[in-house]
């Protein structure tokens, strides 16, 4: 089959590779109907993560699915289904209380940018769908597997809801589908903050009824001066780096909520500012797998259509230009299709 490897920074190629197999009885193998580059994913690519051997990327999927191990229960052969980009056997008590990504047996899914993807835990980490989706939604149901369900969390980490003003900081595709669920859950105002023309039309079309442009201190300023100088209820962190971590902060009122979902990079926090902001910090990896039911129904009923984030799609072997792309900020986020 073919599959995209990253070798080293900036270096990533598709390659034949020998067809995933079931390796454990819990398994299932699927055929890959489409995937994506993450924004995650250009950590390594530029060198901010170590590449130490040739890698096998990707980690959003949807597909059908081939083959089960023998204790598989929850989907079999023929389904098409969504999953989480961190396995999980969905019955541990850290898994009952909604936090997958935290599974007490959780493992880690790669290797999805390619035409063939096992999947560990099946029955605990995919969902399928009520029958086979029609092209038109393979998009948006591409997107709960990772940045949308992100997304989602950020926003229910923030303590989002009815008549609450939400920041969202960082405009990739995490951010701009925080902004999705920001108006889904009922905010009354959302502060997109973005300098792109492009990614601001979408946080419009979104929800977002107002557009930042500054960063850092400026930023903050200008999220105060539009909250009588409070600052947001909530704030989605979707970036992960120092400035934004410690914009988040500050943009927040005291007594407010910031949900950090960008994956943290040098992020070191100040004790001082933290003890005297009286700011609730929540976050990490999404526990995608407990919103999968919820998203894949308004995604199917036509609620939303999250797919939009998408503005570039190429065949899997162009891979390689999905990652440059996005690189250079050419594409919000680019799906890949085997």
């Amino acid at each position: 089959m073919r599959a995209t490897i990253m070798h080293a920074p900036g270096d990533v190629r598709v390659e034949d590779r020998d067809r995933p197999t079931i390796q454990r009885p819990t398994d299932a193998v699927i055929r890959v109907a489409a995937a994506c580059v993450c924004g995650s994913d250009l950590w390594p690519y530029r060198g901010a993560d170590k590449v130490s051997r040739p890698s096998p990327m990707g980690h959003e999927y949807v597909g059908t699915v081939e083959e089960v191990g023998d204790d598989v229960k929850n989907v079999r052969p023929g389904q098409f289904v969504v999953g989480s980009f961190f396995a999980s056997d969905n019955t541990c008590e850290i898994c009952r209380a909604g936090y997958q990504s935290g599974c007490v047996h959780r493992q880690g899914v790669g290797g999805a940018q390619a035409e063939y993807l096992r999947v560990p835990l099946a029955d605990g980490t995919l969902v399928a769908t009520p029958e086979t989706p029609d092209a038109g939604r393979v998009p948006s149901l591409l997107t709960a597997s990772d940045v949308l369900g992100t997304g989602w969390f950020a926003a229910k980490a923030a303590e989002v809801g009815p008549g609450k003003t939400v920041a969202v900081v960082g405009d990739g595709a995490v951010g701009i589908l925080g902004v999705m669920a920001a108006k889904q859950l009922g905010a009354e105002r959302i502060i997109a903050m973005s300098r792109h023309a492009e990614r601001q039309a979408l946080a419009r079309d979104f929800g977002a009824t107002d557009i930042i442009e500054e960063r850092g201190d400026a930023g903050v300023r200008k999220i105060k001066q539009l909250t009588d100088g409070l600052g947001a209820h909530s704030v989605l962190e979707a970036v992960g780096t120092q400035e934004s971590m410690m914009q988040a902060i500050h943009a927040t009122r005291a007594g407010g909520h910031v949900g950090f979902v960008g994956v943290s990079h040098d992020v070191a926090l100040p004790g001082r500012d933290l003890f005297y902001s009286h700011v609730h910090l929540h976050g990490g990896p999404a526990p995608v797998r407990q919103y999968l039911p919820e998203l894949i129904d308004l995604i199917l009923r036509g609620t939303i259509n999250p797919g939009r984030v998408f503005d570039l799609e190429l065949p899997l072997d162009q891979a390689p230009e999905a990652y440059k792309a996005m690189d250079e900020r050419r594409a919000i986020k680019v799906l890949l299709r085997p």
